[in-house]
This record gives structure tokens, C-alpha cells and sequence, in this order.
């Protein structure tokens, strides 16, 4: 082979210790602090990463997993042949309508179509169903097919400008909808394309919810995709919240949650980073926010609201790796006033990962079956419940095993 060919890269594969420690170095953490979180010595992870420890078992695998923040597990592991996606969950069976619906052009004008306030109407239903129904995908992905043919339809008829803002603000929302819908599934191609028409169509509206909507989800995708991501997600929310800032002294509360809204998600971002003074900063601006908010209001798409802040302190605290500060937000937190099913089982799961963080495998595994008995189809598709999950499959304990391998089973974890 000549000397400037292009070397193979699985030729001679990457050991797990190697892995680790490029994915270490690059996030700037040192052993010593590593060693910490996931209960080691520094010199334990010194070996494995020299080689003189093969790779650890399965539970561990993953802790190292989600503290080096690897979306593909064979990014860390080197098994090229079989790669593992911890955030992503299986393809729901509507996905394939719901994505030929996104695809169609919508071209024929064989019918007349529904004004927009009769798609506002049926979308502020929709959300209602989401909100209400355990089964949260399987309702929404009946719903949206119909719902997005129908609001292209609106805006390629429209007659005037301002009927064709009214329109692309309604479809801009059915698109939010559909990344409700398609997030976590195995077509991250779908969510982008999605994510950047909803975009579009907002911008097109000159709605400043629609506007605000999109540029909540859109700075989701991007801190979703990963660290190299961060600062396009923090430049999407500030940006929005600029935006915003004019609106604020006559906006309604749709308005004014979806500032609190974005203000919280620069401080989960702040908290991904680990930025712990940037987190708390910017939740204490979001609790002032939902403050001004009236008594009792809940935002459809965001769920922010002034009930929401204590599960937003959970998760900041999760993402900072505070254990003993998560249990103590669970605490404070009141879970019972989240009034929508996947948004409860979302802070369910976060409730577990501060248990798990603070060493409470048990409490961890009985809040995650909390989150089952209240929307199965959220922890179904959530990466950091199904890693919680496959950690205690492996448990030293029989009954925790046990207890672990029924949840496995429930989410379709032992599938083939």
C-alpha cells in the first residue's frame, strides 16, 4: 500500500480504553473528577484507559456512557458492526404516515381547504389529546397526517397576505407538533427537515408564538445533537428572546411562558455544560417569569408554567450531576401539579436519574415505573430511562434484577 494511502480505520480499531479516553479529554474532564462520579478510583480508570483493565461490564459501560455524553454507543465501545444509540428509541408504527404526510407536496386543489381557524381549533385538540393520553404517539401520529396535508392546503390557497400569515402561523405549530412526534425515533432526518419548515413557515407568519414555538424546538434539535451543538442552541434562544423582549410589556401568557420557556432551556443548556452559575441564573429568571404568568396557566407546547419550575430545578440539577441537590428538588418539587401525562412521566425520569445519582438504585427503578404507569409511551423512547433500566438488569441484588428485567420488558428493551 502506498505511504500517502488513506489508512483503514477499523483496521486496527480503537481499544475501549483509548475511546475513553479521547472522549474524556475532549470534554475536558480529568480523572480524578470521572473517578468521582462514576465511583472509582483515578487509578482505575487510569488502567483502563492504558489497557490494563478490559472493558468494564455492561452498567458501567453505559454511567461512562451518559457522563461522556455519547449519543452512539459504539463510539465508546469501537463495535462497529452493531451501533447503539442510547437516545434514540424504536420507530413508532404511524411514523411512516406521519413522514409521507411531511414529503407530499400538496400540489391538488381537488378540495377546498379549512380555514385557519378551524386548524387552530382542531391543533389546540391535539394538544389536549397529547396532554391527556398515556398513549401520547400513537394519538398524535393518528391526528397529524390529516392535520398537516390540510394546513399546506391552507396556506397555498390562501387569497390575501394576511390570510397566508394567518396560515403559515397554524402550519409553523402543526410542524411543533410533528417534533413531538417524530423526536427520538430512528429518522433524524425527518426531525430536522420538520424542525427547519416549522422555522420557515413561523418566520413567513410573522406570529410572534409561532416565531417562538419553532425557535424553542429548534435550539432542542441542535442541543439534543450534542456539545458541538451547544452554541447554535444558545444562539437560537437568545436570538428568540431578543425577539421576544419587545412583545413583553402587552403580551398575553402564550407570549410571556414561551420567554420563561426559552429562558429555562438556555439554562439546561448552561447545566449540559456544566456551567453551574449560567443554569441557576437563568432558571431564576424563568421563575420570575412564570410569576407573572396568570394563576393556574399552562403553556400547551412548552408546559411552562409556574407549577413546572420545581421539575425544571430537578432537571438542572441532574444535568449538574448534584445528586444530593437532585433528591432534595425532587422533594420540593410538586409532581402532582403537572397536569399533563407525558410532561409527569418526563419529570418521573428525571426524578430517577437524581435518585440514581445519589445512589438510591431502588427509588430509581420505583419512580421509573411511576413514569410507565402514567405515559408508557415517554419512557418507551427516553435514552436515560432505558440506560437506568439496563443498568439494574445487571444489578448484584436478585430482586432489583428482577424488578429491572419486568421494566425491560415492558419497554420492548428484550425485543428482537
Amino acid at each position: 500500500m502506498p505511504d500517502d494511502a488513506t489508512p483503514d480505520p477499523y483496521a486496527d480499531p480503537l481499544a475501549f480504553g483509548h475511546r475513553m479516553h479521547i472522549l474524556r479529554t475532549k470534554r475536558g474532564m480529568s480523572r480524578p473528577i470521572m473517578a468521582g462520579l462514576l465511583g472509582m478510583s483515578p487509578s482505575w480508570v487510569k488502567q483502563v484507559e492504558t489497557g490494563q483493565i478490559g472493558m468494564p461490564k455492561l452498567p458501567v459501560v453505559l454511567r461512562i456512557a451518559e457522563l461522556l455524553r455519547v449519543r452512539d454507543l459504539s463510539d465508546l465501545t469501537g463495535d462497529q458492526s452493531a451501533p447503539v444509540d442510547l437516545f434514540i428509541g424504536p420507530g413508532h408504527p404511524r411514523l411512516p404516515e406521519v413522514r409521507d404526510a411531511v414529503n407530499a407536496l400538496t400540489l391538488s386543489g381537488d378540495r377546498e381547504a379549512p380555514s385557519a381557524a378551524h386548524l387552530a381549533a382542531r391543533l389546540a385538540m391535539a394538544w389536549d389529546a397529547r396532554h391527556q393520553a398515556p398513549n401520547h404517539r400513537e394519538v398524535v401520529g393518528e391526528l397529524l397526517p390529516s392535520l398537516i396535508r390540510d394546513a399546506q392546503l391552507a396556506v397555498r390557497q390562501s387569497d390575501s397576505a394576511a390570510e397566508r400569515r394567518a396560515a403559515q402561523a397554524v402550519l409553523s405549530e402543526v410542524y411543533s407538533l410533528s417534533q413531538f412526534f417524530v423526536a427520538y425515533q430512528p429518522d433524524s432526518a425527518l426531525l430536522w427537515r420538520v424542525a427547519e419548515r416549522g422555522m420557515v413557515a413561523a418566520q413567513e407568519s410573522e406570529d410572534p408564538h409561532a416565531i417562538g414555538v419553532a425557535a424553542w424546538l429548534a435550539a432542542q434539535a441542535h442541543r439534543d445533537t450534542g456539545p458541538s451543538h451547544f452554541d447554535a442552541a444558545d444562539a437560537i434562544t437568545l436570538e428568540a428572546l431578543g425577539y421576544l423582549e419587545r412583545f413583553l410589556p402587552d403580551a398575553d401568557d402564550r407570549v410571556r411562558a414561551l420567554a420563561g420557556a426559552l429562558q429555562f432551556e438556555a439554562g439546561y443548556t448552561a447545566a449540559r455544560r456544566g456551567a453551574t452559575g449560567d443554569a441557576l441564573g437563568w432558571w431564576d429568571k424563568a421563575k420570575a417569569t412564570s410569576k407573572k404568568l396568570t394563576p393556574g396557566y399552562y403553556h400547551p407546547v412548552t408546559s411552562f408554567s409556574e407549577a413546572i419550575m420545581g421539575a425544571h430545578a430537578v432537571t438542572i440539577a441532574v444535568e449538574l450531576r448534584a445528586g444530593g441537590e437532585s433528591v432534595r428538588q425532587v422533594i420540593a418539587a410538586d409532581a402532582l401539579a403537572i397536569p399533563s401525562r407525558p410532561r409527569l412521566a418526563r419529570h418521573r425520569i428525571e426524578e430517577a436519574r437524581a435518585y440514581q445519582l445519589d445512589g438510591q438504585a431502588e427509588t430509581a427503578l420505583a419512580t421509573l415505573e411511576k413514569a410507565h404507569e402514567v405515559a408508557p409511551e415517554t419512557i418507551k423512547y427516553n435514552g436515560y430511562a432505558r440506560r437506568i433500566v439496563l443498568e439494574e438488569t445487571e444489578s448484584r441484588t436478585p430482586a432489583r434484577r428482577q424488578r429491572a428485567a419486568v421494566l425491560a420488558d415492558q419497554l420492548g428493551l428484550l425485543a428482537a
